[in-house]
């Protein structure tokens, strides 16, 4: 199966990690992917401390645990390649909107997927 086709239909809840230039580390829920084409996301951001830590360290890892207990899930080893503030793009990929959603501005980062292993299990430890 498609990865892209993996998240369309699999339910469950996603953790977006980064750490800051000097190694600090941050964690926060994020909702599935938004897949550009097989090998590029994008997530929808705020500016906060995730979007912060990838002004200055490009790399990222996104933990998906597939809902219904146990550990099935993925884990994507992401690098940022680039992106946009409040662009159509942004707009038209929008799953929810929010009543304070003018007032703050939002960032379309893309990544390239370096690596994808399941939840549990090494892969081939590279």
């Amino acid at each position: 199966m498609k990865l892209k086709n993996y998240f369309e239909s699999v339910k469950g809840r996603g953790v977006l990690a980064t750490a800051d230039a000097d190694g600090r580390v941050d964690a926060a829920i994020y909702a599935t992917p938004h897949f550009i084409d097989d090998e590029t996301i994008a997530f929808i951001m705020r500016d906060r401390l995730t979007h912060h830590n990838l002004q200055s360290n490009a790399h990222a890892a996104y933990l998906f645990m597939e809902s219904g207990g146990g550990f099935a899930g993925k884990r994507l080893f992401l690098t940022k390649m680039r992106e946009e503030q409040n662009s159509e793009l942004l707009n038209s990929l929008r799953r929810k909107s929010y009543s304070n959603d003018e007032k703050e501005s939002k960032f379309l980062v893309f990544f390239q997927i370096n690596k994808v292993l399941p939840l549990i299990g090494a892969g081939d430890n590279k």
